[in-house]
């Protein structure tokens, strides 16, 4: 017998929300509801009717009624029936088939009403209407003259709104924008491609409102002289956000809902557990039939499942690279690939409760939002280039320049971080790889000036999807573009080793590459669209814009080996968009002159922005000279850890980093191998870096360093013996250490790991201030600062 309780789980109750909507076509939906659960086979006709009368005999008794053949009278009694009939239909329903198929129940009864006449706008409530009532109606007002229009622009703004809050976002900045761009097809289409219920997501609605906001720049392109570039969007489906919930509680995973609520060590401790838990659930019947004919239209294409929570990229919180995505080859069996698909979904799931996530979330105070996680299926940008997988270009660009590395630079023209392959390694922070940095306004003006500077800070690796693991991997450079072509020589210069030159597209053994990308920086095509593409952006938005991308180069009317020295056609593709946070940079105490008679803890020069921060009172110092003489492995895993603990332990938003390397790399041989969570409650970061290295406005535009500045911590180089920096080693290996008191279990690290307590070692707190006027950080020790306690 199937289940006779009536359960008031979440799919239930959604089902009567949403039939209680439309009063009079109720009836007929689940008529059409019961067929669809006769003739699947969930239940006989029969069977279903012996339980609602078992159903409603329960009810009776649990009303007091000890006779109810005799003590209650035929109406009532049919009444009844009724009632338990309804009921127990959607609960069959909701446990069996669930929100979607009812969903597009809904859209096929109301299909087939009449549909509404053209000339007389029908008056309804957008809120509750019914999907395709508000698609028609919206689409009778876009077929509208100009002036009949005018008279109800309001009621096609109503619409959109109401399917914009449904399908994409509730956040009113978002809507503001949306409402302007997107018209009704945008959003049919948004809903055509959806499946479960729920909104699409922050990541897919950002890239969706980019891409279309952009098609105004495709048709300036095309009569432009330099127009030689189309802007796409990858082919894509989402999966909504209500679907995070239906797999919840098919699983019995309720538990971890809360997991957010819990202490800062249980989130880290438990995680690893919540993805092997994940990884052993099963996902809607309906997502897996729908995932499988995806990769059916998709062919053998390399596919990405990424994250598209509620809250990533939104304005004023990124949520950048805080959950996981995941790239599957899509090269096996069709069983193989969809597999790995599914398998990709429940790691983005379980990514949701991540440590990262979950802190970032604390930080910002949007812990007691309701992040329910969407999934964006894609098809993967690029080309098969031998073996890997990988498009012409990747990269970053910014709409607007925060730092100048020369007078002539111009900040409002933006500028780029451009790598060959997956944008991967645009968006990372990676030690000892490099990419290319791209002023619009000047850009063949390097912040590098010699030939061996720009041998050094190049790209050597790139990432790529490899045909026989069907795994992301990172190779070589020059083995990933072994067979790229005319490509190598926009992306690459050949080494003749006193001078870099253009590449040929095929390479002798003996021939070294260095990744300038000095052809796209030289080629007026390629600098136009981007620089017009950003400035559109933020002209739509009302905002400095972040847009991660992948670009093709194609050649139509030649052959490859033909192709050198022609300039190529650009397919450029948006992958993430988001408003660019932006530290407030006219906040007053940005002058130096009154630090410069105070002590100094250091003085550097440096491009990045301006920025101040005060009231530092501990500072965690991890001494280069002995953590880079630690055997790479288990003990410089025990400094991440022990700067983890200490992370927790001391005042927050009250203390300072001090350490070798770059921050935020997980590379331990270079770096103390740390992620956000680990560091998000302090408010310096302070990068001891050999003069070989770059300068940390280097990482501008990593995911981390956005992290970092819109949690308001400030991030400081200092490259020892390079001309204008000073530190006071003197104190930070010689004032007393109370890492025990803090940590006592680290008590063996006391001479690799040293807390300082400024007030006790100084006499005040710290405050730094970063001038970019005179491109100058300083941080000093500053009286007044006790006295404002």
């Amino acid at each position: 017998m199937t289940e006779l309780s009536v359960r008031a789980a979440t799919p239930t109750i959604d089902i009567y929300i949403r039939l209680a909507q439309y009063p009079i076509l109720a009836d007929r939906v689940r008529d059409r509801m019961r067929q669809e659960l006769f003739q699947s086979g969930i239940v006989h006709p029969d069977h279903f009717e012996r339980e609602v009368r078992e159903l409603a005999l329960l009810s009776q008794r649990r009303e007091g009624l000890g006779d109810p053949y005799f003590e209650e009278n035929a109406d009532a009694w049919q009444l009844r029936l009724e009632r338990i009939r309804d009921t127990h239909t959607d609960v069959l329903f909701a446990n069996n088939l669930g929100i979607a198929r009812l969903d597009l129940l809904l859209e096929e009864v109301l299909s087939s009403r009449p549909a509404p006449s053209d000339t007389i706008p029908i008056s309804f409530n957008p809120e509750i209407a019914p999907w395709e009532m508000l698609f028609q109606q919206g689409e009778i007002y876009e077929r509208m003259s100009p002036e009949e229009l005018a008279r109800h622009h309001h009621h096609l703004e109503e619409i959109k709104v109401v399917l914009i809050k449904r399908l994409m976002s509730d956040q009113l900045p978002f809507i503001g924008v949306a409402k302007r761009v997107l018209s009704i097809g945008d959003l049919r289409r948004i809903h055509s491609h959806r499946i479960g219920t729920g909104k699409i997501g922050g990541k897919a609605a950002g890239m969706y409102l980019a891409w279309r906001s952009l098609q105004t720049v495709d048709e300036l392109l095309s009569g432009h002289p330099d127009g030689r570039a189309e802007i796409h969007m990858p082919d894509s489906s989402f999966i909504g956000t209500d679907v995070i919930y239906e797999f919840f509680l098919m699983n019995k995973l309720e538990h971890y809902m809360n997991q957010k609520y819990r202490p800062v060590q249980e989130i880290r401790a438990e995680y690893p557990r919540i993805v092997e838990a994940f990884l052993a659930t099963e996902l809607p019947d309906y997502v897996v039939a729908e995932v499988r004919e995806l990769l059916s239209a998709f062919g053998n294409s390399p596919i990405i499942v990424r994250s598209s929570s509620l809250l990533e990229d939104n304005f004023g919180f990124a949520f950048a690279g805080k959950y996981d995505s995941y790239y599957c080859g899509n090269q096996g069996t069709p069983e193989e690939n969809l597999a790995a698909v599914l398998d990709a979904i429940r790691r983005v799931y379980a990514s949701s409760l991540n440590p990262d996530a979950l802190l970032y979330r604390r930080k910002h105070n949007l812990i007691d939002y309701d992040e329910r996680m969407a999934i964006l299926l894609q098809r993967v940008t690029g080309h098969w280039r031998g073996r890997y997988f990988y498009p012409d270009l990747g990269g970053v660009g910014f709409s607007q320049n925060p730092f100048a590395w020369s007078p002539e630079i111009r900040r409002d023209d933006g500028f780029l971080r451009l790598v060959t392959g997956l944008s991967l390694r645009a968006v990372e922070r990676v030690a000892q790889d490099y990419p290319r940095l791209v002023a619009l306004s000047h850009p063949q003006l390097r912040p590098e000036d010699s030939v061996e500077d720009k041998r050094r800070f190049s790209q050597r690796y790139m990432a790529a999807i490899e045909h026989e693991t069907q795994d992301q991997v990172t190779v070589l450079a020059r083995e990933g573009l072994a067979e790229a072509g005319p490509a190598l020589s926009l992306v690459a210069s050949l080494d003749t080793g006193d001078a870099l030159v253009p590449a040929p597209p095929r390479l002798a053994p003996d021939e070294h590459i260095v990744l300038t990308f000095d052809g796209l920086t030289r080629d007026a095509a390629f600098i136009t669209l981007m620089r017009t593409a950003l400035k559109r952006l933020e002209e739509v938005y009302g905002s400095p814009m972040n847009l991660e991308f992948a670009v093709n180069f194609e050649w139509p009317d030649d052959p490859p080996e033909d192709a050198t020295g022609r300039p190529p056609f650009y397919h450029l593709y948006v992958l993430e968009c988001r408003p660019l946070y932006r530290r407030n940079a006219d906040e007053p105490g940005l002058d130096l002159t009154p630090l410069r008679d105070k002590d100094r803890l250091f003085t550097m020069p440096t491009l990045l922005p301006s920025a101040a921060v005060d009231q530092i009172e501990y500072l965690v110092f991890i001494d280069p000279d002995r953590y880079y003489i630690l055997p790479d492995g288990p003990e410089r895993l025990r400094v991440a850890d022990t700067v983890t603990a200490l992370n927790d332990l001391l005042p927050a938003g009250r203390f300072g980093l001090i350490g070798p390397g770059r921050w935020g790399s997980l590379d331990s041989r270079l770096s103390v191998p740390v992620t956000y969570s680990d560091i998000c409650n302090s408010k310096l970061l302070v990068e001891i870096s050999p003069p070989y290295t770059p300068p940390p406005e280097l990482a501008y535009g990593t995911d981390f360093y956005e992290d970092v500045v819109e949690a308001g911590i400030v991030v400081v180089g200092i490259q020892p013996g390079l001309e204008g920096s000073e530190m006071d080693w003197e104190l930070l290996r010689g004032a007393p250490n109370r890492l025990t008191e803090f940590a006592p279990d680290a008590a063996d690290l006391e001479a690799l790991v040293r807390v300082i307590d400024l007030r006790a070692a100084a006499g005040s707190p710290l405050r730094i201030v970063i001038d970019n006027e005179t491109n100058e950080a300083v941080a000093c020790f500053d009286e007044s600062q006790v006295s404002a306690q």
